[in-house]
Protein backbone atom coordinates (compact mmCIF):
# COMPACT_ATOMS: atom_id res chain seq x y z
CA UNK A 1 0.00 0.00 0.00
CA UNK A 2 1.29 3.51 -0.74
CA UNK A 3 1.01 5.70 2.30
CA UNK A 4 1.04 9.66 1.79
CA UNK A 5 3.74 11.87 2.54
CA UNK A 6 2.07 12.95 5.49
CA UNK A 7 1.00 9.46 6.34
CA UNK A 8 4.92 8.03 6.17
CA UNK A 9 5.77 11.30 8.05
CA UNK A 10 4.00 10.34 11.07
CA UNK A 11 4.51 6.84 11.06
CA UNK A 12 8.40 7.81 11.71
CA UNK A 13 7.52 10.26 14.17
CA UNK A 14 5.55 7.29 16.27
CA UNK A 15 9.06 4.96 15.31
CA UNK A 16 10.55 7.28 17.28
CA UNK A 17 8.41 7.75 19.98
CA UNK A 18 7.91 3.68 20.70
CA UNK A 19 11.50 3.43 20.87
CA UNK A 20 11.91 6.02 23.53
CA UNK A 21 9.13 4.27 25.32
CA UNK A 22 10.00 1.11 25.11
CA UNK A 23 6.23 0.07 25.33
CA UNK A 24 5.54 -3.25 23.75
CA UNK A 25 1.65 -1.91 22.08
CA UNK A 26 3.68 0.81 20.57
CA UNK A 27 6.00 -0.98 19.08
CA UNK A 28 3.99 -3.64 18.05
CA UNK A 29 1.40 -1.20 16.13
CA UNK A 30 3.94 -0.16 13.94
CA UNK A 31 3.97 -3.69 12.05
CA UNK A 32 2.00 -5.96 10.55
CA UNK A 33 1.66 -9.60 12.05
CA UNK A 34 4.11 -11.28 9.14
CA UNK A 35 6.47 -8.21 9.31
CA UNK A 36 10.34 -8.71 8.32
CA UNK A 37 12.84 -6.32 9.84
CA UNK A 38 16.43 -5.96 8.87
CA UNK A 39 18.26 -3.77 11.23
CA UNK A 40 21.34 -3.42 8.53
CA UNK A 41 20.42 -4.19 5.41
CA UNK A 42 21.98 -7.99 5.00
CA UNK A 43 21.94 -8.93 8.08
CA UNK A 44 20.04 -9.58 12.09
CA UNK A 45 16.68 -10.15 10.15
CA UNK A 46 14.16 -10.57 12.60
CA UNK A 47 10.48 -11.49 11.55
CA UNK A 48 6.80 -11.49 12.89
CA UNK A 49 5.51 -8.80 15.03
CA UNK A 50 6.19 -10.60 18.00
CA UNK A 51 9.90 -11.30 17.56
CA UNK A 52 10.61 -7.33 16.54
CA UNK A 53 8.81 -5.71 19.52
CA UNK A 54 10.84 -8.77 21.79
CA UNK A 55 14.14 -7.80 19.70
CA UNK A 56 13.41 -4.13 20.76
CA UNK A 57 12.71 -4.92 24.29
CA UNK A 58 15.78 -6.97 24.56
CA UNK A 59 18.46 -4.31 23.76
CA UNK A 60 16.99 -0.78 25.08
CA UNK A 61 19.02 2.73 25.29
CA UNK A 62 18.37 4.13 28.01
CA UNK A 63 16.33 7.18 28.53
CA UNK A 64 17.88 10.54 27.07
CA UNK A 65 21.03 8.26 25.74
CA UNK A 66 20.08 9.18 21.91
CA UNK A 67 17.91 11.24 20.01
CA UNK A 68 16.77 10.84 16.19
CA UNK A 69 15.16 12.38 13.51
CA UNK A 70 13.38 10.41 10.41
CA UNK A 71 11.58 12.23 7.72
CA UNK A 72 10.06 10.98 4.16
CA UNK A 73 12.51 11.20 1.40
CA UNK A 74 10.73 9.86 -1.15
CA UNK A 75 7.78 7.36 -1.82
CA UNK A 76 7.48 5.30 -4.88
CA UNK A 77 4.30 2.92 -5.48
CA UNK A 78 4.66 1.08 -2.24
CA UNK A 79 8.10 1.42 -1.65
CA UNK A 80 8.52 4.40 1.21
CA UNK A 81 12.17 5.56 1.96
CA UNK A 82 13.03 7.69 4.95
CA UNK A 83 16.40 9.33 6.11
CA UNK A 84 17.52 11.08 9.30
CA UNK A 85 20.17 11.05 11.50
CA UNK A 86 21.06 8.99 15.18
CA UNK A 87 22.96 10.68 17.87
CA UNK A 88 23.55 8.76 20.92
CA UNK A 89 24.73 10.95 24.26
CA UNK A 90 26.94 11.40 26.80
CA UNK A 91 25.44 13.74 28.84
CA UNK A 92 25.11 17.07 26.30
CA UNK A 93 28.10 15.81 24.32
CA UNK A 94 27.20 13.77 20.96
CA UNK A 95 29.40 10.34 21.33
CA UNK A 96 28.36 8.43 17.72
CA UNK A 97 26.38 9.55 15.23
CA UNK A 98 24.99 7.95 12.39
CA UNK A 99 23.05 8.78 9.42
CA UNK A 100 20.23 6.53 8.32
CA UNK A 101 17.93 5.49 5.48
CA UNK A 102 14.84 3.16 5.97
CA UNK A 103 13.12 1.52 3.09
CA UNK A 104 10.08 0.18 4.17
CA UNK A 105 6.52 -1.34 2.87
CA UNK A 106 3.12 -1.13 4.47
CA UNK A 107 -0.10 -2.76 4.21
CA UNK A 108 -3.54 -1.54 3.92
CA UNK A 109 -3.73 -0.76 7.92
CA UNK A 110 -0.69 1.16 7.41
CA UNK A 111 1.54 -1.24 9.34
CA UNK A 112 5.01 -1.85 8.11
CA UNK A 113 5.49 -4.83 6.48
CA UNK A 114 9.05 -4.73 5.57
CA UNK A 115 11.70 -2.41 7.02
CA UNK A 116 15.26 -2.51 6.05
CA UNK A 117 17.64 0.00 7.15
CA UNK A 118 20.99 1.02 6.18
CA UNK A 119 23.21 3.17 8.55
CA UNK A 120 26.64 5.10 8.19
CA UNK A 121 28.33 6.29 11.17
CA UNK A 122 29.00 9.55 10.57
CA UNK A 123 31.08 11.18 13.83
CA UNK A 124 34.75 10.93 14.33
CA UNK A 125 36.03 7.61 15.14
CA UNK A 126 36.98 8.41 18.90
Amino acid sequence: MQLSRDDFGGWLVRYIAAWKSYDADAIGELFGADAVYSFRAGTRVVTGRDAIVEEWLSDRDEPGAWAAHYEPLAIDEDVHVGIGWTRYLDGEDVRDEYSNIFVCRFDDAGRCTEFTEWWMRTSDEG
